[in-house]
């Protein structure tokens, strides 16, 4: 991948993983709030928040695993 980003369009830390953003691959899949965000975090960690990003990770996917044990 190029390195061609925007600070706005393409941060950094979203442009190293294949070619896809996670916007792209939380659209294109029909992902929710929640699912998306898990993504997201997941994939910019080791660029951005380390394991502060892995903790909202988590703190999204328990809202998620709730909210399918609710129904």
């Amino acid at each position: 991948m190029t390195d061609d980003y925007d600070p706005i369009e393409r941060p950094r830390h979203y442009c190293h993983r294949g070619g896809i953003e996670p916007f792209e691959f939380i659209q294109s899949n029909g992902l929710g709030f929640a699912a998306g965000n898990v993504i997201k975090y997941i994939i910019r960690y080791e660029e951005k928040g380390g394991v502060v990003d892995l903790e909202k990770a988590r703190w999204y996917l328990d809202r998620l695993i709730d909210e399918e044990i609710s129904g």
